[in-house]
C-alpha cells in the first residue's frame, strides 16, 4: 500500500516463523516508516555480527516500509533458549521472543518413549514364552491332583463296599435260622400216629 511521504509508522512485527531442515532457520517481518532495522538477540548477545566466524548467518531484505530478516543457527540451542527478534525505527521498538526447544531433548524423549514401548513388547513376549514353557508342568501338576482325588474316591468306595459285604455275611446265618422251622412235639406225634396207622 502507498503511504504519504510525511507519514510516520512505528516499527511493528507482521509475522514470524521457524523451521528445522539441515539448520534451524527463523524469520521475522517488520513494517514501519522509516524502514525498521532488525536485530537478533540470544542470551543478551547480538547475533549475526560481521567479522565473527562462529556467528549465525543473518540475511535481511528491505522492500519499501517492509523488512524481512532470517537467521540460520548451525548449532542447536539448549532447551528453553529465548531468541529475540527486534525491529526498531525512530518512532518505536517492537520485539518478539521465540522460545526454542532443543532437538536433542526431543530426541532423548523420543528415545525414552520408544525404549519404554519396546520394553513393554519384549516383556510381554518373554512372559508369554515363560507361560508356554510352564504349561506342561502345570498340566502335570493338575493331573497329579486329579489322580490323587480319584485314588481317594476309589479307596472310599472300596471301604464302603467291604462294610456292606460284612453286613451281608452277618445277616445270612440269621436268615437261615429264621427259615428253619423246627417241628413241635404235637406235629411229631401226629406224624408218628399217622405213620403207625399207615403201616397197620
Amino acid at each position: 500500500m502507498a503511504l504519504p511521504e510525511n507519514s510516520v509508522v512505528p516499527a511493528r512485527l507482521v509475522s514470524s516463523s521457524c523451521s528445522l531442515e539441515k539448520v534451524l532457520k527463523c524469520s521475522c517481518s517488520f513494517h514501519g516508516v522509516p524502514v525498521p532495522y532488525v536485530r537478533w538477540w540470544m542470551k543478551g548477545d547480538i547475533l549475526g555480527i560481521d567479522g565473527m566466524d562462529d556467528s549465525p548467518q543473518v540475511t535481511s531484505i528491505h522492500l519499501g516500509p517492509w523488512t524481512n530478516t532470517t537467521i540460520s543457527l548451525a548449532e542447536m540451542p539448549e532447551m528453553g533458549t529465548s531468541l529475540l527478534c527486534e525491529g526498531k525505527n525512530t518512532h518505536g521498538v517492537y520485539g518478539m521472543n521465540i522460545i526454542l526447544m532443543s532437538i536433542k531433548s526431543s530426541l532423548v524423549t523420543r528415545t525414552f518413549i520408544n525404549g519404554f514401548f519396546q520394553g513393554l513388547a519384549y516383556g510381554s513376549i518373554a512372559t508369554a514364552l515363560i507361560f508356554l514353557c510352564l504349561i506342561p508342568f502345570i498340566v502335570k501338576h493338575i493331573r497329579r491332583k486329579l489322580a490323587k482325588k480319584i485314588a481317594v474316591m476309589k479307596a472310599e468306595r472300596n471301604t464302603k463296599g467291604r462294610e456292606c459285604q460284612g453286613h451281608n455275611v452277618d445277616l445270612k446265618p440269621e436268615e437261615l435260622e429264621e427259615s428253619i422251622v423246627m417241628p413241635s412235639p404235637e406235629s411229631q406225634r401226629l406224624v408218628g400216629t399217622h405213620c403207625v396207622c399207615s403201616l397197620v
